[in-house]
């Protein structure tokens, strides 16, 4: 190809990014409205809306621990127009269901994680007989009434987690899983459920307000928005950490590289808006905003991360 043509090429997907987008643009969001995966979503979006001059509809797509949202977005015309928000989930489901519709690295072009949450809050339901972490391992051996734990969904980050600390505390809560965030916690809320590991945006208010208690946070240290709260490694198990998921942007493979290039740099500057950045750094999330190559190899290191995990937690879902 002549110099001449290769100019001639750069200048169309340079002007092809510029004019996008010239109608409005599907957002699968893969988990329930109302939840902590939605509303970071629709944050965005409105910044994305403000900036653009062009409506994002968010079309929630939730069941399946995300699959649904997921596979939908992944057939969806590499144009553009329908673009997927969702938690690392998309990861996770990949290493524990034998078989699934879609794989994360061939089906879409990343665009950019924007936040990863520093960990979760482990809160129980107040009827449940432990105000510590040590005194809940000690109802999980000698309760002749099993305890349960929610989740958002089975494979979930938070299914993760749960069996994590069942492994290291030598323990079997009983996995619950619901459809999304917002499920699991009412089921804690109710007491069909006596434990829950949830985002703290999700709970921490309840917690405050007395309907569920607060024993620890899974991060390495201690969540700044209620620093009372002891870690997990704290307070019974000396080494134990559990970030929270990561939430995150992508394309369906093959969207063209100048969409991908313009959709990057909008969401950058989307997250440097202060009611974004305010929810996030409340929410106990660290702001991200890596490159596409770089999320790729996240995604990488990921893929390879919860297979570890599920391994030692011996979780496989059938």
């Amino acid at each position: 190809m002549t110099a001449l043509a290769v100019l001639s090429c750069s200048s169309i997907v340079s002007v092809f990014g510029q004019s996008y987008p010239e109608r409005p643009i599907r957002v699968v969001v893969n988990f329930p409205a109302g939840g902590n995966v939605d509303t970071i979503a629709g944050l965005q979006t409105a910044e994305l809306e403000a900036r653009l001059s062009r409506t994002f509809v968010v079309d929630n797509r939730a069941g399946a621990n995300g699959i649904i949202g997921i596979e939908l977005a992944a057939k969806a015309p590499p144009d553009g127009y329908t673009l997927l928000f969702s938690p690392s989930s998309i990861v996770v489901n990949q290493v524990v269901y034998p078989k699934i519709p879609y794989d994360v690295l061939r089906d879409f072009a990343p665009i950019t994680n924007v936040a990863a949450g520093t960990g979760y809050l482990l809160v129980v339901h107040p009827s449940v007989a432990a105000r510590t972490v040590r005194e809940l391992i000690m109802l999980a051996k000698s309760s002749f009434s099993p305890l349960t734990y929610s989740t958002a969904g089975a494979g979930n980050p938070q299914h993760f987690l749960g069996e994590f600390f069942n492994a290291r505390a030598d323990i079997h809560m009983i996995h619950v899983p619901y459809k999304g965030v917002p499920q699991a916690v009412i089921a804690a809320l109710g007491g069909e459920v006596s434990a829950t590991f949830q985002p703290p945006p999700s709970v921490a208010q309840y917690a405050r307000d007395g309907k569920l208690r607060a024993l620890a946070f899974t991060g390495a240290a201690r969540w700044d928005g209620m620093p009372e709260v002891p870690t997990i490694a704290e307070a019974a198990l000396p080494g134990f950490e559990m970030r929270t998921g990561w939430q995150a942007w992508f394309a369906p493979a093959n969207t063209p590289g100048a969409i991908i290039t313009r959709l990057y740099a909008e969401i950058r500057k989307a997250l440097a808006a202060p009611k974004v950045r305010a929810y996030l750094v409340a929410g106990s999330y660290e702001i991200v905003g890596d490159s596409p190559e770089e999320f790729r190899r996240f995604l990488n290191a990921e893929l390879k991360r919860y297979a570890e995990i599920a391994r030692v937690a011996k979780i496989r879902i059938e």
